[in-house]
Formats: C-alpha cells, structure tokens, sequence
C-alpha cells in the first residue's frame, strides 16, 4: 500500500455547530499537499479526526489504507505535529524525544539522528520551556520523524517563526516530499504555502471547495480577466461598460476587464479611436485564488 491520506465522507459536530460536513480528499506520496482554509473551516478538526484524537460522526479516515487506531507502531506509519507547545517546559529536549522513541520500540540512536536532522544537537540538553518557538516548532518536526514514517502531517507549522525558519521550513517540507513520502500542510495563509504546496486541498466551513493543483488553482481564477493600460481611463470604462463588461480601475491607467474578451476589447477600442498600450490576460497571484474561492 503507497504511502497515503485518505478522508471518506468525514462529518464532525460539536452540538449544533457542523465542523466538518461530508469531506472527502486524498493525499498522495511524492508531493506536499496544502490543506487551506479560514480560521475555523474544520482543518484542525480533520487532522485530529485522521490520528483518532477525534472520533468522525460520519465516514473514515484511513492512513495508508488503515485507521490509525489499527497501526501497531504508529510512529512509524505517520508523523504528525499539531501543537508545537505540547511538551512539559521542564522536560530536556532529547529526554523528550528519548521517551517517545522508548513508546515505540525505536532505538535510541534514532533521537540523535532527528536531532541532527532538525537542526537541533546543539540544545539536546535545553529544557523545552527555553526553547524559542522556531526552536520548538523544529522539535515537533523532530518526534514527528522518529520512526521515518511514510506520512506526515503538519497543522500551522510556520506559525510564529521568523523568515529564516520559514524558509529552513518551506525546503525541509520540499525535501520530505522528494524522499516519497506523503507530506499534508494545513494552513489559514495562503501565503506560506506559495512556494512550498505541489497540490492544494481547499475548505470552507468544513465542506471541500478546491482539490487541485496550483498551477490549476491560478488559472480558473484567472480566466476571462483582462488588463488594459490606458491613459484615457474614464472613456474607456464607459465604453467597455456600456458595451457589458464589468470594468475595475486598479491603477492610474490601469484596469481590469470581466465579462469581454480580448479581440472584442480591441476591436471596440479601435473603432472608437481610444489609446491603449497594454491589454493581456490577467493572471490572479495565488492569495487571489484562494480568496476568490473562500469569500
């Protein structure tokens, strides 16, 4: 069985509120797919549904091919970081990742790797409560690589760092994927998956909106738009307007164009003897993709 995540009709609610309503998505190996959403759209919620912290009202979710309840050595099978906090303050950073590695038959010599992996040998022996949140954030990634595990899941991994620790973050999630293994990113930013997510899985109010790529992702949302430069802003709206566009200035001669496309566009213009310098198919940034699907 690959390496995988899979959600089958996942519905969650906490008394009458619906946070997550008939999910269904899967996360393929090879790849870091991100898992997008507004605050409160059901993302942590599924990712605690898929490591059987939460019981689903309804379907499955299965962690190459098995509920995670049913793996026999579960860190071995998948590494998750959800709550870079969630470590006793007074508990030394290697003694922490010694004890999970006991839980789980793994050997000893495997904490010292992870550590060396993370970036991390230099403060083995630092408490965790004086650890700096990068720091912390490095020694969730760390317990969640101790058994190698095929699958990862991380919730907000960037949070609160600095732009050297998103970048460090940004290529070691790259890398995980380049080794095979099935990385899941959930994020409310669309911005700190730009550069990192191959694949992107997009919810809303618990329900999936997008389950695309990003290139495909940019393009619906950048289809049918125009851009035209003009220094005749004014007339050009009212022509175009009149004629059933939907016309935004988005610059001082600059506007974007909806509902015409660009030989008619060209052909009103000239007809009309109006300048333009510019006209082009607008292509959307990611953000505006994201926010285009989850107004």
């Amino acid at each position: 069985m690959h390496a995988t995540i899979e959600a089958r009709g996942l519905r969650k609610r906490y008394g009458g509120t619906v946070a997550v309503d008939g999910l269904s998505f899967t996360v393929l190996p090879g790849r870091v797919t991100g898992f997008v959403g507004p605050n409160g759209a059901g993302k942590s919620t599924t990712l605690r549904m898929i490591l059987g912290l939460d019981t689903p009202d309804e379907g499955t979710a299965l962690v190459s091919g098995q509920p995670y309840a049913a793996l026999r050595t579960p860190l071995r099978e998948v590494g998750a970081l959800l709550d870079a906090e969630a470590v006793h303050p007074r508990q030394r950073t290697r003694t922490h990742l010694l004890w999970l590695a006991r839980s789980n038959g793994l050997p000893r010599r495997r904490v010292d790797d992870v550590l060396e992996l993370v970036g991390l040998a230099a403060v083995a022996k630092r408490r965790a409560g004086r650890l700096s949140l990068g720091m912390k954030q490095r020694l969730g990634i760390a317990a969640a690589l101790l058994g190698d595990p095929p699958v990862l899941m991380f919730d907000e991994p960037v949070n609160g760092l600095d732009l050297e620790g998103i970048q460090w973050m940004r290529g070691f999630l790259k890398r995980l994927a380049g080794e095979g293994r099935a990385v899941l990113v959930a994020s409310h930013l669309m911005s700190e998956l730009e550069h990192t997510a191959d694949h992107l899985v997009v919810i809303g109010r618990g329900r999936l909106l997008a389950d695309t790529s990003v290139p495909d992702l940019v393009a619906a949302a950048s289809r049918e738009r125009l851009v035209l430069r003009t220094d005749q802003r004014s007339a050009v709206m009212t022509l175009l307007a009149n004629a059933g566009a939907t016309v935004a200035a988005t610059d001082r001669d600059l506007l974007t164009i909806e509902g015409l496309d660009g030989e008619r566009v060209v052909a009103l213009l000239t007809e009309r003897g109006l300048p333009f310098s510019e006209v082009a198919r607008h292509r959307a940034s990611l953000e505006e993709a994201y926010m285009e699907l989850t107004a």
